[in-house]
């Protein structure tokens, strides 16, 4: 999305959301990386999925893609709630697919724990099927839930799940 954060918010229902995507290393290369793991779509079309159906849930997607760990933690803290001191306030919910920095960086740990904001971390792949360093990710315990394995559909359902749960905290979920 371009623009301000307001200017990519979209309000349905009285939810006013805008979801940041975070992508970390070389998910720029898909449709050309390991297509036996990954696909053959590329990373434009990925965005284009993530944001088509943000848009069809009535909510704004953000994407970013970053190789470096620094730019990532940027991001995510630029993130922070509006009332936050320094803060953009750009997103509302964050999923984040941290490619290899998902086993290593307790940086972009800290920094999703601190910006405190509901975390999905998505992988492609099944981080459980493939090597064996590749089974621990240091960064689920900040957030909220991790799927795994399910190709870029994988996205998709962790929109539905920040849309859901925001509907819910609002009180325009099921049964209210």
């Amino acid at each position: 999305m371009t623009g301000t954060p307001e200017a990519a918010r979209h309000v349905t229902g009285g939810i006013s959301m805008t979801i940041l995507v975070i992508n970390g290393p070389n998910l720029n290369l898909l449709g050309s990386r390991e297509p036996t793991v990954y696909g053959n779509e590329n990373y434009a079309a990925l965005c284009a999925r993530i944001e088509g159906y943000a848009r069809s849930k009535g909510v704004a997607a953000e994407l970013f893609q970053s190789n470096s760990e620094g730019a990532i933690i940027d991001r995510i803290h630029a993130a922070r709630p509006v009332d936050a001191p320094g803060s953009g306030g750009a997103a509302d919910a964050l999923v984040i697919n941290a490619g290899a920095y998902t086993h290593y960086s307790r940086a972009i740990y800290d920094a999703i724990r601190a910006v405190g904001l509901p975390t999905i971390e998505v992988h492609i792949s099944n981080i459980y099927q493939r090597e064996e360093w590749r089974h621990n990710s240091v960064i689920a315990p900040a957030c909220v839930g991790q799927i795994a394995g399910l190709g870029f559909a994988g996205y998709l359902y962790a929109v539905d799940y920040l849309v859901g749960a925001a509907s819910a905290e609002s009180g325009e979920g099921v049964g209210a």
